[in-house]
């Protein structure tokens, strides 16, 4: 099953920068679709596949800050190629 995830890292910190920065590096680098604005990354992929590694880098990034929120929205499909029609 096809999913998007729409995530916002928001570390409850002063060098929050980095962190972001870190996270989303980690969010291209795999074999995922991966699309940025200025307020969110999506991940779009295979639920099966994409779950795990989401677990896993967000585990990470929590293990590298003291406070940390994760904002997450999912949809069952691949919404990637979504555009407006109106």
């Amino acid at each position: 099953m096809q999913i998007s995830v729409e995530l916002t890292l928001t570390p409850l910190q002063n060098d929050f920068e980095d962190h972001i920065i870190l996270f989303i590096k980690k969010l291209r680098a795999s074999e995922f679709t991966v699309l940025e604005n200025p307020l969110s990354t999506q991940v779009y992929g295979e639920y099966d596949k994409v779950m795990p590694f989401l677990t896993k880098e967000i585990k990470n990034a929590f293990g590298n800050m003291d406070h940390v929120l994760v904002y997450m929205k999912m949809v069952k499909s691949n919404r990637s190629d979504y555009e407006p029609n109106f």
